[in-house]
């Protein structure tokens, strides 16, 4: 597989080298989906409403997304993809173009990964974890992927008192580290959530997952991913996910732009969620919009060239409606932030003593059906 370089990301600007960005760069709104939420199983409170299918049927659909702008797919090995159905996605991506940018080993949902997987305190457990983690990053080799996303969701804890949690999250992240030296070259982006299905989620959080993909990286040993990181590439990133950095109540846009100030937002998986509250993976745009507004615009400002992968839970709705739903609610909200006067906006950056009120006012009217029913726009002296 080939790096995919991220390299750009962390390049610092200017107002005036922002502004000429600006006016030169749009986002390439690439859409992945997991395979897993096309026929969403039973929850802990009811019985599944969808029908089981195959995974032939799965990517049946999937194909059928491609006009609506579908690209890529993601998808957990043993679950939906193992030894025995890749050659059937490595066909599909043949025949229809939409490719499987990523496998995630599944380290969280068995009974094994009881007290941990890649961090717990058991020997044997924890060796389980390893290999399946390094059996995942050479599936991923294999197939040429992006990158391989690792979500600690079962690595964590109810009851903090008396645990060696530095001795947890050394377990984690050097484990980690192991299986990417097992199998060099591929790239793993952390996919931080603060809590759910444990109470507390290690590296839960936008600037714990920084803090683990550096300490991943420092324990590198193999001599080619010892060069990539020679060469500035980052080998451990983030995935961070819409619901989860909500749920843990930070920006969205800060915390997008926080991942990509240290060139290590390999991709991103988008939904709506209230603050805090349970992991809803509500359709994109649903609610708060102006926060999804607000981190495509951070993304635009520092040059992101990746995938916006949708992570939803459609249960009550058709998978390809909900998917098109997410699709359009993310181009419309592309075309608004796309149709904003970067210089305005760049000005209101800089010179907030002088654009008291603009900004607000501005995206107002954006995101009005009839702007001109609303006041006159406020001045904005930008020669002053």
């Amino acid at each position: 597989m080939s790096l995919v370089d991220i390299r750009y990301q962390a390049t610092r600007r200017t107002p005036e080298e922002m502004l000429g960005h600006l006016r030169n760069f749009t986002l390439d709104l690439k859409f992945s989906a997991g395979v897993w939420f096309f026929a969403p199983g039973g929850g802990r409170f009811h019985d599944r409403y969808v029908d089981k299918i195959t995974m032939e049927q799965v990517l049946e659909i999937a194909a059928a997304l491609k006009p609506y702008g579908l690209q890529g797919l993601e998808a957990h090995y043993p679950n939906e993809v193992n030894e025995k159905t890749l050659p059937l996605f490595k066909k599909f991506g043949e025949d229809t173009g939409i490719r499987l940018i990523t496998i995630v080993p599944n380290l969280f949902y068995d009974s094994q990964f009881e007290w941990g997987a890649l961090s717990s305190p058991l020997p044997k457990v924890r060796a389980a974890a390893i290999q399946r983690t390094k059996d995942t990053l050479a599936l991923n080799k294999e197939i040429g992927t992006d990158f391989a996303i690792v979500w600690p969701g079962i690595d964590g804890y109810e009851n903090a008192f008396g645990l060696d949690l530095m001795a947890a999250r050394d377990r984690f992240a050097y484990g980690l580290a192991e299986a990417m030296d097992a199998v060099p070259g591929v790239p793993v982006a952390e996919e931080p959530k603060p809590y759910e299905p444990r109470a507390r989620i290690l590296y839960g959080t936008t600037p714990e997952g920084i803090l683990m993909a550096q300490k991943a990286e420092a324990a590198l040993k193999n001599e080619t991913n010892r060069k990539l990181l020679a060469e500035g590439h980052s080998l451990v990133g983030l995935n961070p996910e819409a619901g989860h950095v909500l749920m843990g109540y930070e920006d969205l846009a800060y915390a997008y732009g926080m991942v990509m100030e240290y060139g290590k937002l390999m991709h991103t998986h988008w939904n709506s969620q209230p603050l805090g509250n349970y992991d809803q993976d509500m359709n994109v745009g649903a609610i708060s919009p102006e926060q999804t507004e607000a981190a495509l615009y951070a993304l635009r400002m520092y040059g992101y060239r990746g995938y916006f992968g949708i992570d939803i839970n459609p249960e009550r709705m058709p998978v390809d409606r909900a998917l098109i739903n997410c699709f359009d609610a993310m181009k419309s909200m592309n075309d608004r932030i796309n149709d904003l006067d970067p210089e305005k906006i760049v000005f209101c950056d800089h010179h907030p003593d002088r654009s008291r009120g603009y900004l607000e006012a501005l995206l107002i009217r954006a995101r009005a059906p009839y702007p001109d029913r609303l006041s006159p726009l406020p001045d904005l002296d930008m020669n002053a």
